[in-house]
């Protein structure tokens, strides 16, 4: 294949669509728009949510608690899938992706103590369950908080 036998797919590019340009273009007049009304106008129609005066629905709804919108959400993993490990390694998030344990970590970890651990661990996360401390010394491990 040479650079002068590319072509896109078919069918993926469509010609542009001049609207409002005279009855022979098959969209002239109003372009599409229809006679009159709010979304017939230049710069017409309304805003994301309005309900036409109508109590919107985001505003009828009770609002209840509270969103913490600085909130820095930690990734949860099970102390079952540190099983992937050697024995007597320390495990940090990093191993954790490299892994594939984690498919993303912004934050930091959570370890939480769903499951089973046998191996001898040295585990480093952001934080633990109680389950998953008591689980991860069980196993003749340590658990670090960073």
């Amino acid at each position: 294949m040479n650079l002068h036998e590319l072509s896109p797919a078919a069918g993926s590019n469509t010609k542009a669509y001049r609207k409002g340009r005279g009855a022979g273009s098959g969209n002239g007049k109003t372009g599409g728009r229809g006679h009159k009304g709010q979304k017939a106008r230049s710069g017409g129609g309304v805003r994301v949510g309005f309900e036409g005066g109508q109590m919107p629905l985001a505003r009828r709804l009770p609002k209840r608690g509270f969103h913490n919108i600085f909130a820095k959400p930690l990734e949860s993993i099970n102390v079952s899938a540190l099983e992937k490990f050697e024995d007597g390694t320390t495990v940090t998030v990093q191993d954790m992706l490299d892994k594939g344990v984690l498919s993303k970590c912004q934050y930091g970890v959570k370890v939480l103590g769903n499951g089973t651990l046998a191996k001898k661990l040295k585990v480093q996360a952001s934080a633990f369950s109680a389950s998953a401390k008591e689980k991860i010394v069980a196993a003749g491990g340590r658990w670090e908080v960073v």
